[in-house]
């Protein structure tokens, strides 16, 4: 999910500006996320593992309550949801009027900027997500070779067709991974703590359906308050953003998930 916004703020950049600098941003954003890796990857390593655990659970259950809450809320019609073909046309729309100015290199430092921390703000989810499940499982390689080919399969699907991937049905995926980072943050905070889950790791196939079926239910409540401009998904599921959709994502903010 995060390697489909990084891609259409890319795509966007590249697109209205210029694509050497588009990429040049992105080459050094995903130099710097794999600093972050190499640098914070060893230390994880080293913590025992009862208190690793500790850590990678509590890490898991922010970033995971994070999504979810935003997912019940546009579930419910509370938020808007997410579109990335309106996103990449805010995008080109406010890259197109930007001004231009070459340094050193780079020859278009707005696409270079906005490429650099659509890659930076996007990716720096992905690798705590790699560092925590790799750390936790002692194979941060593994984890980082998975996450790098789905980045990979995205942004070549995205560069091939030049467009934002518009299809894929983002808002849906995000309910899901927020319902898997809260559930894993569960288990893990909690088998940190010292506490022992009945049947150990098959207790995750009582937490994941709890969490998700909670999470449910809490946007079906919700969704009977629900505004009359942010009224529930259609039957498709999806419905178009309102005039309230977040505001455009520019050269100093990132993508909202």
């Amino acid at each position: 999910m995060e390697a489909v916004e990084a891609t259409t703020i890319v795509l966007a950049a590249g697109t209205a500006r210029s694509w050497r600098a588009a990429l040049q941003g992105t080459g050094a954003g995903l130099a710097l996320l794999a600093v972050i890796i190499a640098a914070l990857g060893p230390a994880l390593s080293a913590i025992p593992l009862r208190g690793l655990r500790a850590f990678v659970g509590g890490l898991l259950l922010i970033l995971g309550l994070q999504w979810l809450r935003k997912a019940v809320l546009r579930a419910s019609g509370h938020k808007s949801l997410r579109d990335e073909e309106k996103a990449y046309e805010r995008e080109v729309a406010a890259a197109r009027n930007a001004t231009h100015e070459r340094r050193g290199i780079v020859p278009d430092w707005y696409a270079f900027v906005l490429s650099f921390k659509g890659v930076v703000l996007e990716g720096l989810e992905v690798v705590f997500i790699v560092l925590t499940f790799g750390a936790n499982q002692h194979d941060i390689p593994l984890a980082a070779i998975a996450a790098i080919s789905a980045a990979a399969v995205v942004a070549a699907v995205g560069f091939a067709v030049k467009a934002p991937l518009s299809r894929v049905p983002e808002n849906t995926l995000k309910f899901v991974v927020g319902v898997m980072l809260t559930s894993f943050g569960m288990f893990w905070g909690a088998e940190g703590a010292g506490a022992h889950w009945p049947g150990n790791d098959a207790a995750l196939l009582v937490i994941i359906p709890g969490v998700a079926l909670y999470s449910l239910g809490l946007a079906a409540l919700l969704r009977q308050s629900a505004p009359a401009d942010h009224g529930p998904a259609g039957a498709n599921g999806e419905r178009a953003l309102s005039e309230s959709a977040p505001a455009p994502l520019s050269a100093s903010t990132g993508g909202g998930r």
